[in-house]
């Protein structure tokens, strides 16, 4: 593996995953659409950062524009390429689900499309715990139904995964998914609960806290996330001649080179807990909005990451007052607060 395309790289995790594969002096070319979601500012910035490598090149558009992603890569010729780029965000599905559409469906397509032309050893793209849906059982696992997604950003994450079976079957294209959890850290995007309640408390505003602070995440550090994802490109999924060959707890396809698999830290923690542990760090009290459950969320996310351990010897371990404490140095030095 020489050269990786990876599209999201202005993103909160590909600029992550961007900056390990750079460093291990592997060729990143990165697509984005650096899209005003949030302060694009932000997404320039991180983009500025990796340039500073000779490692790392990068193209500004739109996933959609399915002539612009397809000359890209043709002219780039990734080994792998990975697709982090999309329209994130839960709640904000509620309110622009063609968006969702338009980046999640249309854009993910595109990227099939030309891993399928160019024949890529290895296409890993993201999906989502909020596939798991309505699902109780817990911890979550790959093998379980994932047939009852609660918002339009899940089904299309969960469409992305059909799709993506179907190609990896059709073409004999060697796919992973990967489900990330509530990913937290550096860089991290204003529009996620650690960067507002960090960014209101130390204002002394208000902060809004969902089912009266009943609520349960396997917050995920990002560091932990991109090296989870960095480990799994070189697990590349192979067709079993027989589904007997499938280890019990794979979620490896009995008919395609495709597997899910879960980036989680394993545990979940409580929303108040994580609260207390961002005042602790800040010196400072948050004011606390108890509010009921918002429409689509879930109370509970919890990862059973040991397909991930078993197929790259490696396990999210980054507890939340550490990953807590990098996140408020950086907002802190790059805001001036």
């Amino acid at each position: 593996m020489q050269k990786v395309l990876i599209t999201g790289t202005a993103g909160f995790i590909g600029y992550h995953l961007a900056a390990i594969l750079i460093q291990e002096g592997i060729t990143v070319h990165g697509f984005d659409g650096l899209t005003d979601y949030y302060d694009v500012r932000l997404k320039q910035r991180r983009h500025q950062m990796l340039s500073q490598s000779p490692h790392f090149s990068m193209t500004e558009a739109m996933l959609e524009d399915t002539d612009a992603f397809a000359a890209v890569a043709e002219r780039f010729q990734p080994d792998v390429i990975v697709h982090l780029a999309g329209q994130a965000g839960v709640r904000y599905s509620l309110e622009n689900p063609r968006a969702y559409l338009d980046s999640n469906i249309t854009g993910t397509f595109n990227v099939m499309e030309a891993a399928r032309s160019l024949g890529v050893q290895h296409l890993l793209m993201a999906s989502t715990s909020s596939v798991y849906g309505a699902n109780e059982q817990m911890p979550f696992v790959e093998t379980d139904k994932a047939d009852t997604p609660l918002t339009f950003y899940a089904a299309t994450k969960k469409a992305n995964e059909a799709m993506a079976h179907s190609y990896a079957h059709l073409w004999g294209l060697p796919t992973t998914m990967f489900r990330f959890f509530t990913v937290y850290g550096p860089w991290g995007r204003p529009d996620m609960a650690l960067f507002k309640f960090v960014d209101a408390i130390l204002d002394h505003r208000p902060i809004d806290i969902y089912n009266h602070g009943e609520m349960y995440r396997d917050f995920t550090y990002v560091g932990d996330l991109a090296r989870g994802i960095r480990l799994l490109m070189d697990a590349v999924p192979e067709r079993p001649e027989s589904p007997d060959e499938i280890v019990a707890g794979d979620s490896l396809s009995p008919v395609a080179p495709f597997r899910v698999v879960n980036i989680g830290n394993s545990d979940k923690v409580r929303l108040l807990d994580f609260v207390e542990a961002i005042e602790a760090e800040l010196g400072v009290e948050a004011l606390r909005n108890y509010m009921d459950m918002q429409k689509g969320d879930v109370p509970a996310t919890w990862a059973d990451a040991a397909l991930l351990q078993r197929l790259t010897g490696y396990r999210p371990s980054t507890d939340i007052r550490t990953g807590i404490a990098a996140f408020v140095s950086w907002f802190r030095e790059y805001y001036d607060r």
